[in-house]
């Protein structure tokens, strides 16, 4: 069998690895790590978060104080035709003071309903740097599959050029049709335009993950190396638990629970009335007829509740508020339980199917081009079934990487589901047990 020198040329570039980038940059675990903590540091959002959450902690002093004393200061009982101080015996100067007292328990009850308030946003910004760190893994993980999306296009693109060649140079000499070059080069225009689309992909990608680390310029990551996927543990129960554990936002809930339990305890002691004493000393002239003695005063007011259909009001809005928070508490427990199921079984199938792909159906493809390209060099098959399989190959291998980077997206919102990291959840491989994909 005789094989021409593009024969050569394309069976080298198939079996060529193509490298990410430079063996001297961090690998893509590495960097990712560092992505995710200065997402964390630099996020504008999230340092919102943080200030709202510092902001209701501030209220919770205030809340459990007393209310500023009054001081007056008065003139009285100065007749209208004179205004003199020294005529009767009532005439004087005042000075008064009173602080208003809550009924025992309100204050503490106040105080501890903006604590709880508090822990609701301390916990719902601890669940924020959860999401925002799912959001950049997720992000990171589409560049990345979009980066080998890119590098496999191109490396397709080179070979087609070489067949263009190749099938050129067989029509030049009466051995090939010129149909056949035109299929090439449909082919080739097809795998332009795919990689057209996806390089528009990655730059928006770089854009949101810019947007996500507080950046002002955009962030263009370069890979080293290739990513694994390595399930972590498969136990939706176990990680269930894990979630009630370690998620913030059940903390979250719980304390707005308890938020709307003691506004209704705050309600219940709005039944009682609060007190507020005062004392007064009043000065008076020294040339009254009783030598202008001073008089002091001390007295307390109560409130009178009477109204008790507002009262009753109150009781019943904070009755409902905590209904409210246990629903929630239900929908959110819900919602956690199905994400981390769902997560679980597309974890499953991607990983199944990346290791069906990366065994199987990879080097099956790739064995039936290189039979299919030698069969073409002595006119055995048409160009036609050696463009249909590595069209296949080349979508197998697409097929692979988006099984890979979704399965580590889906290890990702696991993490973010449970709220704590994951056992075994990726790896750098040796680049010696990867194929060339």
């Amino acid at each position: 069998m005789r094989i021409v020198p593009g024969a050569v040329v394309i069976l080298a570039m198939l079996c060529l690895v193509v490298p990410a980038s430079g063996a001297d940059l961090p690998t893509p675990d590495d960097q990712l790590t560092a992505l995710v903590e200065e997402a964390l540091q630099n996020n504008p959002d999230l340092q919102a978060g943080r200030e709202r959450w510092e902001m209701f902690q501030h209220k919770i002093a205030p809340a459990r104080s007393l209310e500023d004393p009054v001081l007056g200061i008065a003139f009285s009982n100065y007749p209208i035709d004179s205004f003199q101080a020294d005529q009767t015996p009532m005439t004087g100067n005042e000075i008064r003071i009173a602080q208003k007292f809550p009924f025992p328990g309100k204050l503490d009850a106040k105080g501890d309903v903006a604590r709880q308030q508090a822990l609701w946003y301390q916990a719902v910004f601890e669940d924020s740097r959860l999401r925002l760190a799912s959001q950049v893994k997720d992000t990171f993980y589409r560049l990345y599959f979009v980066e080998q999306a890119i590098a496999v296009t191109e490396k397709n693109l080179q070979i087609l050029d070489s067949f263009i060649s190749l099938t050129m140079t067989r029509y030049e000499v009466g051995k090939g049709l010129q149909q056949d070059v035109l299929k090439a080069q449909v082919e080739q225009s097809k795998l332009l335009d795919k990689l057209l689309a996806l390089r528009q992909q990655r730059l928006s990608m770089q854009s949101g993950l810019t947007r996500l680390l507080g950046r002002a310029t955009p962030v263009t990551p370069a890979f080293a190396g290739e990513l694994a996927l390595v399930p972590p543990e498969s136990d939706a129960n176990r990680l269930k638990e894990l979630a009630r554990q370690h998620r913030p936002l059940f903390t979250a809930y719980e304390a707005l629970i308890n938020r709307y339990a003691t506004q209704r305890k705050l309600a219940d002691l709005d039944y009682y009335p609060n007190f507020n004493l005062w004392t007064s000393y009043r000065f008076r002239d020294d040339d009254l007829p009783d030598r202008g003695t001073d008089f002091v005063s001390v007295g307390v007011a109560i409130n009178l509740p009477i109204w008790r259909e507002k009262r009753a009001e109150a009781v019943a809005e904070a009755d409902s508020g905590v209904r409210m928070a246990r629903s929630q508490f239900d929908e959110f427990r819900n919602q956690v339980d199905f994400a981390i199921d769902d997560a679980l079984a597309s974890l499953e199938k991607n990983h199944r199917q990346a290791q069906l792909f990366q065994s199987g159906i990879i080097p099956q493809a790739q064995q039936s081009f290189d039979a299919s390209l030698a069969a073409y060099q002595v006119g055995k098959v048409e160009l036609l079934s050696l463009l249909d399989g590595l069209m296949t190959l080349y979508r197998y291998q697409i097929d692979y990487q988006r099984a890979l980077t979704d399965g580590l997206r889906d290890v990702a919102r696991l993490e973010a589901a449970t709220g704590t990291p994951l056992p075994e959840g990726l790896t750098t491989p040796d680049p010696s047990n990867q194929n060339g994909n």
